[in-house]
């Protein structure tokens, strides 16, 4: 079975919002089974969102609407879909006191217009399974059809899982079970996991399954995906547990978790189960950190608190560090020593580099400070890109210094 995304909304076209859905959508389909061989994006115009969806539905069996389906003027997705089934929309009395329940348990009237959001093409049925306002739709046409999803990435998310692969897997009648499990990796560059992981690639590409792929992910780390296919669970878990075994031989320690975990989880993981606690001071990295931190871990039983001393008479009236050391080794040292003292923590960590001076210095030098009882260290690292990107790669690096001193 061949299936389309077709994304729709201006706002896409503009470049105002980047469209990580059709590819959350394409891998979800891949994973599935399920061809995938086009992506169209559209603005929110009637006709050209009715062509797109007959010239997908000429070249595939499937295709996914995903966006205009809200309550507004230009959400139109309902009414494109029905033109190209050649039918009226039609009232649905449930999904309206369904949408109605939603603002009155928010403390809030229901305006007039969502009611345009109960309305289905005839023919079609919604998606039960609605955590929004907006009603995702499945609409056969013949043997084939047509589903649509909010743009909403957690709304489309649930719609898809609960609803739209079953029905598609059904349609396409697949008996195969097809799984993945991700190695998130840090310290290498990406050829370079390409380069280590050459030969097993060629041998995978010659034989088919299962399979290896990368995915840069920014401060998520270095994603290598494997994927099997076989006719159950059980044979499809001994492809993918034989495949990680070797691709561990070839990358070692760089491997820092699979599939769902961060850096930050293994990290609090491991200071959780030998009872130590952690505090940071970040500079070059502004809180990000911390943010993470404190959602995976709000009771504070390991992370026991952060600053984020930008300003060097804080720095020096808080932590006790001078205000001129900025982006030195030596302040990376004193904020670590510091931070962890002032928060009573076993460990405490600090950034600071280059960016933290604005002008002038290496380009992306970084230090990053790791302080424990017994001693303190600090790791120089160079880290590509513009500010924000420095920002994001001094946490996953700080983070992966720990990692492996621990």
């Amino acid at each position: 079975m061949r299936c389309e995304v077709v994304a729709i909304g201006t706002e896409l076209l503009l470049g105002q919002i980047i469209d990580t859905n059709s590819s959350w959508i394409g891998e979800k389909l891949a994973l599935n089974g399920i061809d995938s061989l086009h992506q169209t994006k559209v603005g929110d115009n009637h006709e050209r969102i009715v062509d797109s969806l007959r010239l997908a539905l000429s070249r595939s069996e499937a295709v996914i609407c995903c966006g205009g389906l809200g309550p507004t003027q230009d959400d139109i997705t309902r009414a494109a879909i029905a033109e190209v089934m050649g039918v009226e929309l039609e009232f649905h009395a449930d999904i309206a006191a369904h949408i109605r329940h939603i603002f009155e348990s928010r403390g809030r009237a229901m305006p007039e217009n969502n009611l345009a959001q109960a309305e289905v093409p005839i023919g079609g049925r919604p998606i039960p399974d609605q955590p929004g306002t907006a009603p995702g739709l499945i609409c056969p046409l013949g043997e084939k059809v047509i589903y649509a999803v909010p743009g909403v990435p957690y709304e489309m998310h649930q719609m898809m899982e609960t609803a739209i692969l079953p029905d598609l897997i059904e349609r396409a009648g697949l008996k195969a079970v097809i799984k993945s499990r991700v190695l998130r990796t840090w310290g290498h560059s990406e050829s370079r996991l390409a380069e280590l992981l050459a030969d097993r690639i060629d041998e995978l590409d010659a034989r088919g399954n299962p399979t290896l792929a990368f995915l840069a992910s920014g401060i998520e780390g270095l994603k290598v995906r494997i994927t099997a296919k076989g006719d159950d669970e059980a044979e499809v878990g001994r492809l993918i547990e034989a495949e990680e075994a070797l691709v561990r031989e070839l990358l070692g320690e760089t491997i820092f978790g699979t599939d769902e975990q961060t850096m930050e989880s293994v990290v609090l993981d491991t200071l959780r189960e030998r009872g130590l606690t952690l505090a940071i001071a970040e500079i070059t990295s502004g809180g990000i950190a911390s943010v993470r931190f404190s959602a995976l871990d709000p009771k504070g039983e390991v992370f026991r608190g952060s600053i984020v001393p930008v300003a060097g008479q804080s720095r020096a009236d808080i932590l006790g560090v001078s205000a001129d050391t900025l982006g030195t080794p030596v302040a990376a040292k004193e904020l670590a020593q510091a931070v962890r003292r002032v928060f009573d923590a076993d460990i405490g960590l600090a950034t600071t580099g280059q960016h933290d001076l604005g002008e002038g210095g290496a380009a992306g030098q970084t230090f990053l400070g790791i302080a424990d009882a017994d001693d303190v260290v600090v790791e120089r690292v160079r880290l590509p890109g513009d500010r924000e990107r420095v920002r994001q790669f001094s946490v996953i690096s700080l983070l992966n210094a720990l990692r492996l001193r621990l």
